[in-house]
């Protein structure tokens, strides 16, 4: 597919069938130029999503492996056992091919595709297979679906909107088989709301949460006081787009703010993660900046705190939080809901790049 391919009859037909909301009937893909389409458009933007959510796991140095009790891989990305991965409800499939992308195919055994739309497994079998033609990749069957038989990376994208209530059932029955689960999902406060709620019955199902939090404790989204706030952050897209008529004549036609992607997700470990330095905080959302100081929205294993960092007491990381694009995970020096100073916590050196 190339912008002189689009159809743009298709993206408008999908784009006012997202815009209604109505994924209760028939699978909304017509055929196979309706897959390749949105994948093209709205399904690369999902997957920059995904490239951010690969990004803070690099940082958290987590890679996928069965559950053995092995401990972390190094470097980050290696793994001693190929894990099998399942892309439930798997769309054109962008998600599980940025996740083996993103680790390397190595590190998987093989890719298994479920989708309620026959057609969508067609197209994301046939790309899976174009871009990693050593992998064995299958189409789930009705026995697959129905057994215990154990998964080991469950990856899941962008499917709360449309989940009836038997089929959400459904795949709860599929993290209870996994080893290891990666979900993104946008941004908006119900969403983001609902994935808490399944990360804290996993957790009481014996998972250990990855990313993005930075404790295992209760979420404290659900606290008393806390009911404006929601887990999401903002993916950012490759800056080259903007110089790309292509995507801005997408974006206005579609009616996207192609600066904005904003996300939820959770990732999810029967073992437990290599734990981060000691007093890391998540920022969530967006850094607010002022002229005289710089506001965010801090979680940890206290709960969540708005800080506050006056610039005149460190102008360097004011001027980072206002440059970087990478997941923001920090140690704060603070005195209540004062920043005084601290670190972001960086890529390793071999990612030092991005």
């Amino acid at each position: 597919m190339t912008w002189t391919e689009i159809d743009w009859a298709i993206l408008e037909r999908l784009r006012r069938r997202f815009l209604e909301g109505d994924f209760a009937g028939a699978p909304y893909w017509e055929d196979e130029a309706d897959l390749a389409n949105y994948d093209f458009t709205y399904g690369e933007r999902i997957g920059w999503k995904w490239d951010q959510v690969l990004r803070e796991l690099r940082l958290r140095r987590w890679s996928p492996r069965r559950a053995t009790g092995v401990p972390p891989p190094d470097p980050p990305g290696a793994t001693t056992e190929p894990v099998p991965i399942v892309d439930w409800a798997c769309g054109s499939g962008v998600a599980s091919r940025r996740v083996i992308a993103g680790f390397g195919a190595a590190a998987f055994s093989s890719l298994t595709l479920w989708d309620h739309s026959p057609l969508a497994c067609d197209f994301a079998a046939a790309a899976a297979r174009r871009a990693f033609p050593q992998l064995t990749v299958a189409q789930a069957t009705p026995g697959f679906l129905a057994s215990r038989e154990p998964i080991g990376l469950l990856v899941v994208s962008h499917v709360l909107n449309e989940l009836p209530p038997e089929a959400l059932a459904a795949l709860r029955a599929m993290i209870d088989r996994a080893d290891s689960v990666l979900w993104v999902e946008p941004g908006t406060a119900a969403i983001s709301r609902q994935l808490g709620v399944i990360r804290e019955g996993a957790l009481s199902q014996g998972f250990h949460p990855v990313a993005p939090c930075t404790h295992a404790a209760a979420c404290p989204i659900f606290a008393a006081g806390n009911e404006r706030h929601w887990c999401h952050f903002f993916a950012p897209p490759p800056p080259e787009i903007f110089l790309d008529s292509h995507w801005v004549k997408f974006g206005q036609r579609a009616g996207l703010d192609l600066r904005s992607l904003p996300y939820s997700f959770l990732a999810l470990d029967r073992q437990e993660p290599e734990p981060l330095p000691a007093g890391a905080s998540r920022v969530l959302g967006r850094v607010e900046h002022f002229k005289p100081y710089a506001r965010l929205l801090n979680c940890d294993a206290a709960g969540l705190t708005a800080l506050e960092l006056p610039k005149r007491a460190d102008p360097a990381l004011c001027k980072q939080l206002e440059r970087i694009r990478a997941p923001l995970l920090a140690r704060w020096e603070r005195k209540n809901n004062r920043i005084s100073g601290g670190a972001l916590i960086s890529l390793p050196s071999s990612h030092s790049g991005e």
